[in-house]
């Protein structure tokens, strides 16, 4: 929304001229348009009035979301969805670097911090270091692009070529509505940390990690089965020390960790899922089950929703969460059918849907998904929504504030 200020003035020369465009705000050109009217004074000479409007991008800055977790938790999904929610696909940028690690819809682009990497991966492996080690990675850059882009100002943004391992010449990033900053490290460096506007962090246990891992490096990437087992070990030091830390600063953290419904399981295919949203932030109510604040357990299964071995259990209440005090909302289990998901959406309340039934209507969209018929999908469709909600609160309160500094 541009902000508009009307100004008139008097000339008493003869001659009027028109302003030119003012230098960049926020990325954005400031704007004068000049409104002229001439009239003959009875002294004969010429008088001059002008009205000056003067339109700006005002406060119109990018919206920028932090997602952190280790490589393989999930992420490129949870960004699927979240990108889902806006409308619109997301695709790499057209005629660009064809592996390339941006995506961009008509309302988000999504960066990869891999692309902040200092070191290829020839030079890490002769530093000895990984690519979680902060040594690896060039903050600084990451921190004057982040801040330039919530600033309204394209960037020229380097380009971590995953097939190669190389660095790749850099490519433009525009300012977009919403800049989703994924990775490892968003919420390492306080300067990048303090620029979030949101923050999310996945957490996968060890077990569910290592299974998840394996999928994609083996079917996708053609890793082998014990690459990815010495590359797992190599990186749990650096993991415990840099990344792991990073989930005590998030805004929601999705915990996934193996079912408690069967005993010793060690397949690993049913999940127990966690939302734990943190109380306080500014533009975000955490999702509550029936009642706010309160304690609750809830096995939904039976004429409303088709349930098999081992069934489904739900949970919320208050905790505490690194100091902080958290709402915590859990799912147990997985849905037979998606379609019968509306049960459980109808008794959730503070999730930001425009619609009866968006969540289960999202989850029906992307079943193919991975974890569409468990917590995971479950809790990353409830964050894109309220990401959403944020989004438009956000853009809301800037609006009003120069409104509101007018009538003053």
């Amino acid at each position: 929304m541009a902000i508009c200020t009307v100004y008139t003035t008097q000339s008493l020369n003869s001659t009027c001229s028109v302003s030119k465009p003012g230098k960049p705000q926020l990325g954005f050109h400031q704007k004068q348009v000049v409104f002229f009217t001439k009239s003959r004074r009875r002294s004969g000479m010429s008088s001059c009035g002008s009205s000056v409007i003067t339109c700006s991008a005002g406060e119109q800055r990018t919206v920028v979301i932090g997602l952190a977790a280790d490589s393989g938790c999930g992420k490129s999904t949870f960004m699927r969805r979240l990108t889902s929610v806006f409308g619109g696909a997301a695709e790499p940028p057209r005629g660009g670097n064809p592996d390339s690690n941006t995506l961009i819809s008509d309302t988000t682009t999504v960066i990869c911090l891999d692309d902040y990497h200092s070191l290829d991966r020839t030079g890490r492996k002769e530093k000895g270091v990984t690519a979680l080690d902060p040594r690896a990675n060039d903050f600084d850059l990451m921190y004057e692009q982040v801040k330039a882009i919530k600033d309204g100002i394209a960037v020229e943004k380097p380009i971590y070529n995953h097939v190669t391992g190389l660095l790749d010449p850099p490519e433009t990033i525009k300012p977009p509505k919403i800049l989703v900053i994924e990775g490892l490290h968003p919420m390492y460096d306080a300067r990048v940390r303090d620029l979030l506007d949101f923050s999310i962090y996945l957490d996968i246990s060890n077990e569910v990690k290592f299974a998840w891992k394996i999928q994609r490096d083996m079917a996708e990437r053609g890793h082998s089965l014990e690459s990815i087992k010495a590359s797992i070990e190599a990186r749990k030091p650096d993991f415990d020390a840099y990344i792991d830390p990073q989930k005590q600063y998030a805004d929601a953290v999705i915990e996934v960790l193996p079912t408690q419904l069967i005993p010793d399981d060690n397949e690993g295919k049913v999940l127990r899922v966690r939302l734990i949203m943190k109380e306080g932030v500014t533009f975000f109510s955490p999702v509550y089950l029936f009642d706010e604040g309160s304690t609750i357990s809830w096995i939904p299964c039976g004429r409303k929703l088709t349930c098999s071995y081992p069934g489904i259990n739900f949970s919320y209440g208050p905790d505490t969460y690194y100091g902080h005090e958290v709402s915590v909302l859990e799912m147990d289990g997985q849905f037979d059918r998606l379609d019968e998901l509306i049960y459980v959406e109808s008794h959730l309340s503070n999730i930001s849907t425009k619609f009866y039934g968006e969540i289960t209507q999202q989850l029906l969209k992307h079943s193919d998904f991975p974890g569409s018929n468990n917590g995971t999908g479950l809790f990353q469709t409830i964050v894109g929504l309220k990401i959403r909600d944020l989004f438009e609160q956000i853009v809301a309160s800037r609006a009003a504030t120069p409104l509101e500094a007018t009538k003053a």
